[in-house]
Order: C-alpha cells, then structure tokens, then sequence
C-alpha cells in the first residue's frame, strides 16, 4: 500500500507545523528533557504504540534535547527535538500510517526543510533548515536507526 500525495502532504504539513511552533521555543521546546532519554523512550512507546526510539545523532553534530507527545493524523504521534552546538534544531516526527514503505521525499516551507518517509506503517518526518544535504544526512541516520531496532 502507497500514501497517496495529499495524505504525504498532510503528514508533512502536519510535522512542520510543529516543528515551527517548537524549536523557536526557549525554556519549553520539550516535556520530557534529554537527559532521561530511556523514560522518554519508554513513555512514548507506550502512548504511541510502536517502538520510540530516540536516536543517536552525535555523528551529525546533534544532541538530543528532549521530546513530546502530539496528536498525529490517526493517534498519537511522537516528536523529538535536537540541538546542534550553534543552536540549530532538528525535530523527528513519528505517527501510524497507511504507507507500509516509501521513498524519502524532499518538501520546503518557508525556512524549513522536511524530509518524509513510511516503514512498517509508521511515517517519520525529519525538518529543520532548507539545506537538503544536511536534512539528508540526518535523516539517513534516523532511517538506519529506526531499521537496527525494528521500530
């Protein structure tokens, strides 16, 4: 089964709009902070109902500052947050599908770049800056992650 275009566009538009409205955020980007990475996994693996992992982006420059629980387009979605050591902020969006798996898609809006993908019935969108090269390598990570655990 493929994600139509306007459901791509919706899961998209979704997960930008949440990253805009969090990573301008000072002192509450997050509910759940980074430094209890394995309560933060636990909890929203349980609300989400897939495996939440957060993954490692040290190779990208990035920590993990935390994450929270959003409304997704058919339950609960999952959304991280990380911070490179300039303050640039990266956020991974995580909710049920109807694709089993996609390609990666490229989408721009405004001054935010998303990348967008679905495996095993979970769609993921990484965003941040426009620099697709950047969003890509980042997003390679997310994939190679989220395949290593089978979430």
């Amino acid at each position: 089964m493929s994600i139509s275009p306007s459901a791509f566009q919706s899961f998209t538009v979704d997960a930008l709009g949440a990253h805009r409205l969090y990573v301008v955020e000072v002192r509450h980007p997050v509910e759940v902070s980074g430094n209890d990475r394995a309560h933060l996994q636990q909890w929203l693996t349980k609300r989400c109902g897939w495996d939440v992992r957060a993954p490692e982006l040290d190779a990208a420059g990035l920590k993990l500052l935390g994450g929270r629980l959003l409304p997704g387009p058919t339950g609960p979605a999952s959304f991280l947050m990380y911070e490179s050591a300039s303050g640039e902020r990266f956020t991974i969006y995580a909710a049920r599908g109807a694709a089993e798996t996609t390609q990666m898609r490229y989408a721009t809006e405004g001054n935010n770049g998303a990348l967008f993908w679905a495996d095993r019935g979970v769609g993921y969108v990484v965003s941040g800056s426009t620099d697709r090269d950047r969003l890509t390598q980042i997003a390679h990570l997310v994939y190679d992650q989220s395949e290593k655990s089978g979430s």
